[in-house]
C-alpha cells in the first residue's frame, strides 16, 4: 500500500522524534526551568499539523490480499478545550500513495489532558470515517485492485507536547503522538474480473499511527483580567489657588501589551479637558473657587474587561488675604524726634505687597515695610500709626500701632523725714520710762508706717526735764525712754531692730518722739546724741492701771 523508498524515510523520522524526546527530557533533568508553569492557566485552543506514519495491519477477504504500512502522510487536529483538562477534538489524517490504495480519515471525539511543567500529557478517543481503497496486487499480471470507499473508524491513542519557549509560549512541539486506528471497509460482492483477479469482498484494518509535528496555542482557559484605570491629582501637592495649573494621572493595571491603549478625559464642570495620554493638565486661570471632577476613560478594544473609567476631584481655593503686623521703635519720644515704623505683610499665597501708612499727628512717609514718623511741632500726647497692607488682588490687611510724645521731664521731689506721733511720760499715775497701754495707739502707728516703707528707718529721740536731770537716780531717764520705745516696737510689733535708731535730745519735755527716715532722706540730728544700748537694757512694759501693792501695817 505505500512505496517501498518512503519506508527508510518514516523510521527515520521516528527515530528522530525519539531522540528529540530523549534530548529534551534530559535537558529539563538536568537544568530545570525557571519559567512560570504554563499549566497553571493553559491554551484554549490547539492546532496540530505534522507527519504521520500508518503502520497498516489486515488484508481483504476472501482474497487475502494484505495492506502494508505507509510511511509518508500528513495529520492535523484541532482541540478546543472546555477546562484546563477537557476539550473536544477533531482530526484529519491523509496517507496518499499514489497507487489508488490511499488512506484518508476525519474523526472527532473527547480529549484529555495534564499540563505540567513545560509539558503536557494528552489521551483521547474519537470515532468517525475513514475512505480506503484496496491493496496492490504485486502479482504482474493483476493489477486491479477494490475501489476506495468509505468505512466507520475509531482512533484511540495519546501523547506528549512540548511548550516551546519563544513568542510567549504560542507554539509547542508534539514530541510524539501514538494512535491504535481501527478500519472497516465493505468493498461489495466477490467477483472474478478477466484477468484473473478477484474484486469486493471486506476489510478490517488495524495498526498504529505514529505522528510528530508542530503545535500552536490561542487563547487561555482562564481569561486575562480586565483592564483597570486609577487616576490621581499628582500636582499641586498642597491648596490649588485659581491659576495653578493641576496635573492628573492615570495608572492602567492589567493591560494587554500587545494591544494599543487609548485615553481620554472629560470634565462635566471644569469645561473642555483634552489629553490623549494618561497624564492630563487642567488650566484654572478662569476657574472660580469651587470643587470640581475630571473624568478618565481607557480602552483597548471594545469587548468587556478592556475598557476602564476613574475619576478624581480637586477643589480651587479662594485666595487669603493678606496679613500684617505694626510696630514703632522707639515708641516714646520727645516732641521734635522721630520713630521707625516697621510692617511685616505676608501673604499666604505669596502674592505681591504693596505697603501705605498713616498718623493722627505728625508726618508719615514711607511706602515699604518702613516709613518714618516725624513728630516736629506736636504737643505731648498719643499719636496712632496705621499699617496697611494691598496684593494684587485687591485684599487688604491693616494693623495700628502707638508712638507717645512726652513733654518736659519734670524733676521728683527729694524724699524728706516724717514726724511720727511722740510718746509722754511723768503723768500722774503713769511710770517714768516704762511704756504702757495708754501709749499703744502712738506705738501701733508708728509700727503701721514703718511697715508702709520697709526701707526707712526710725529715729527715736528720748528727752527728760531738768528737774528730773537733777533728781537721785534719773541719770539716763532720756536714754531709757527711748530704749523702751524701740523694745516695744521690736518685741510686740515685729519691727527689724536694725531699722531703729535711738538717741537723746535736748528739750525739756518727758517724751520719746520719732521721725521715718527714707532712703535718700538726710535728717536734721543737731542737738541728738546716740544712745549706748549696751549700757542702757530696756524695761518690761507696765499695764495701764496696775494697782500699787498694799503696804502691811503690824499692831503694836
Amino acid at each position: 500500500m505505500s512505496y517501498r523508498p518512503f519506508r527508510s524515510i518514516g523510521r527515520f523520522l521516528l527515530a528522530a522524534c525519539a531522540v528529540s524526546l530523549g534530548v529534551t527530557s534530559l535537558s529539563a533533568q538536568s537544568a530545570p526551568s525557571t519559567t512560570a508553569p504554563t499549566g497553571a492557566n493553559p491554551s484554549r485552543v490547539d492546532v496540530f499539523l505534522g507527519y504521520s506514519y500508518f503502520g497498516a495491519h489486515g488484508q481483504v477477504k476472501p482474497s487475502n490480499i494484505r495492506y502494508s504500512s505507509v510511511d509518508v502522510g500528513a495529520i492535523g487536529s484541532g482541540a478546543y478545550y472546555f477546562s484546563k483538562y477537557v476539550g473536544f477534538e477533531m482530526i484529519g489524517v491523509s496517507h496518499p500513495n499514489g497507487q489508488n490504495d490511499s488512506l484518508y480519515t476525519l474523526s472527532a471525539g473527547p480529549i484529555f489532558r495534564a499540563p505540567m511543567q513545560n509539558f503536557t500529557l494528552f489521551a483521547h478517543g474519537l470515532a468517525g470515517g475513514g475512505k480506503l481503497g484496496g491493496p496492490n496486487n504485486e502479482a504482474p499480471a493483476l493489477l486491479e485492485h477494490e475501489p476506495t470507499m468509505w468505512g466507520p473508524t475509531l482512533t484511540v491513542g495519546g501523547g506528549m507536547d512540548y511548550d516551546l519557549p519563544f513568542f510567549n509560549h504560542k507554539f509547542g512541539l508534539r514530541l510524539f503522538e501514538a494512535d491504535y486506528r481501527y478500519i472497516h471497509e465493505d468493498y461489495g460482492p466477490v467477483a472474478t474480473i478477466p484477468t484473473g483477479g478477484v474484486l469486493g469482498g471486506r476489510a478490517n484494518l488495524s495498526g498504529v499511527d505514529l505522528s510528530t509535528g508542530l503545535l500552536m496555542h490561542f487563547g487561555h482557559i482562564i481569561p486575562p483580567p480586565p483592564i483597570t484605570y486609577a487616576c490621581s491629582l499628582t500636582a499641586p501637592t498642597g491648596t490649588i489657588y485659581p491659576g495653578d495649573p493641576v496635573t492628573i494621572t492615570g495608572t492602567v493595571g492589567a493591560a494587554n501589551p500587545k494591544k494599543t491603549v487609548v485615553y481620554s478625559w472629560s470634565s462635566p464642570d471644569a469645561g473642555a479637558v483634552s489629553g490623549t495620554s494618561n497624564v492630563v493638565t487642567i488650566d484654572t486661570k478662569t476657574l472660580a473657587p469651587a470643587t470640581y471632577t475630571v473624568k478618565g476613560h481607557v480602552s483597548e478594544g471594545n469587548k468587556p474587561g478592556e475598557m476602564a473609567d476613574c475619576s478624581v476631584p480637586f477643589t480651587i481655593t479662594p485666595f487669603a488675604p493678606p496679613t500684617i503686623g505694626c510696630s514703632a521703635n522707639p515708641s516714646t519720644v520727645n516732641s521734635g524726634d522721630s520713630s521707625t515704623i516697621t510692617s511685616n505683610g505676608v501673604s499666604p499665597q505669596n502674592r505681591p505687597l504693596t505697603y501705605s501708612y498713616s498718623a493722627t499727628a505728625g508726618s508719615i512717609s514711607g511706602n515699604t515695610s518702613t516709613a518714618t514718623l516725624t513728630t516736629t511741632g506736636v504737643a505731648p500726647g498719643v499719636i496712632t500709626v496705621t499699617c496697611n497692607v494691598v496684593d494684587d488682588k485687591g485684599q487688604t490687611a491693616s494693623q495700628q500701632t502707638t508712638v507717645t510724645v512726652a513733654g518736659p521731664t519734670a524733676t521728683p521731689p527729694a524724699p524728706s523725714v516724717t514726724s511720727l506721733c511722740t510718746i509722754t511720760f511723768g503723768k500722774k499715775g503713769q511710770p517714768l520710762a516704762r511704756v504702757d497701754n495708754e501709749a499703744k495707739a502712738c506705738l501701733d502707728d508708728i509700727a503701721l508706717n514703718a511697715q508702709r516703707d520697709s526701707t526707712a528707718k526710725l529715729a527715736i529721740i528720748g528727752t527728760e526735764t531738768k528737774a528730773e536731770m537733777g533728781k537721785r537716780g534719773s541719770e539716763h531717764l532720756a536714754a531709757q525712754r527711748a530704749v523702751n520705745t524701740k523694745a516695744y516696737l521690736v518685741d510686740d510689733k515685729g519691727v527689724d531692730a536694725s531699722r531703729i535708731m535711738v538717741f537723746t535730745g535736748t528739750d525739756d519735755t518727758q517724751a520719746a518722739a520719732t521721725k521715718l527716715i527714707p532712703v535718700g532722706a538726710t535728717p536734721d540730728m543737731s542737738g541728738d546724741t546716740p544712745v549706748d544700748e549696751s549700757a542702757v537694757k530696756a524695761q518690761a512694759r507696765k499695764p495701764l492701771g496696775a494697782a500699787p501693792a498694799k503696804k502691811r501695817h503690824h499692831k503694836k
